[in-house]
């Protein structure tokens, strides 16, 4: 039932997915037996080596593509296409270099229905709508600068905006913050960490970053080598909100410790190794 707040707003239901029809022949699969099971407002992290199908993921869950084999539920409604009701930010922020701050967050409503269709009519309260975004991360008094004015921090902050302008049920970020120095990444972690809180949507978060999958989701999944299977589910049982202080503490860096060595199992095996799942579920077990 769509928005049904005690049920799963993601639902993988065995999908695997090969690229193209002679791969499919030849049972090529970029993913493979996706069995995952996401709670309403819950906050995911994926990490895994490189080449695992972490951005493949990604697409199947917009509707960017559609499973070979399988069925993808988001919000109880079968993934036919690509989806309205989710927003999406990347490590390059991509923005419009001939359009203001203000002008680049509201893109979206210029082109997603029902916004495109009234945008001039209510364009002075969906540009309210933008500033009051930019206010939350950071960014007042920056709306008419031109992307070259900002920074990368800045340029990552518009860009969640922009995602986030047309109230999505569902956030996806794939690698948001990798080019960013430590010390900004950290300070987004914590924007992030607060719009979340506030707006409680759906995030995914794709990272090569531990520390950043273990600060802000709720829960963990490790993906094998391609073609690419949740292998590892870990729940993140460390109170919330948390601060940056945490990451510095023995039962964060143990969580840490404990993925890494989960991927490098990985690494040198293609697959976790049977018997190394450091006690938890399967990522096929509903959470």
């Amino acid at each position: 039932m769509a928005g049904d707040p005690g049920g799963n707003f993601v639902d993988f239901q065995d999908v695997w997915l090969a690229y193209n029809e002679e791969l499919l022949a030849q049972n090529h699969f970029a993913v493979e037996a996706i069995d995952l099971k996401v709670r309403q407002g819950e906050f995911i992290a994926i990490v895994g080596p490189s080449g695992c199908g972490k951005s493949t993921f990604m697409k199947l869950t917009t509707g960017l593509k559609m499973p070979s084999k399988g069925r993808i539920l988001i919000d109880g409604e079968p993934v036919t296409g690509p989806l309205k009701i989710s927003g999406m930010a990347f490590q390059a922020p991509s923005l419009l270099p001939w359009r203001t701050t203000v002008d680049n967050v509201l893109l979206p409503l210029e082109i997603v229905e029902p916004y495109r269709s009234n945008f001039k009519s209510k364009r002075k309260e969906y540009v309210e709508r933008a500033r009051q975004l930019l206010q939350k991360v950071g960014l007042a008094g920056y709306e008419d600068k031109f992307p070259w004015q900002l920074s990368g921090g800045m340029q990552q902050r518009a860009s969640i905006c922009r995602a986030l302008i047309h109230e999505p049920k569902m956030l996806l970020l794939d690698e948001p913050f990798g080019a960013l120095d430590a010390f900004t990444r950290e300070e987004l972690w914590c924007i992030l960490r607060d719009l979340w809180a506030e707006q409680q949507f759906n995030v995914i978060l794709v990272t090569h970053d531990l520390r950043e999958s273990v600060f802000l989701a709720d829960t963990v999944y490790v993906m094998s080598k391609s073609p690419g299977r949740f292998v590892v589910q870990k729940k993140i049982d460390l109170p919330k909100p948390r601060d940056l202080e945490i990451t510095y503490t023995k039962e964060f860096t143990d969580i840490v410790h404990e993925l890494r060595g989960h991927i490098g199992a990985i690494r040198q095996h293609g697959r976790q190794p049977t018997g190394q799942h450091g006690g938890q579920q399967s990522a096929g077990v509903a959470s």
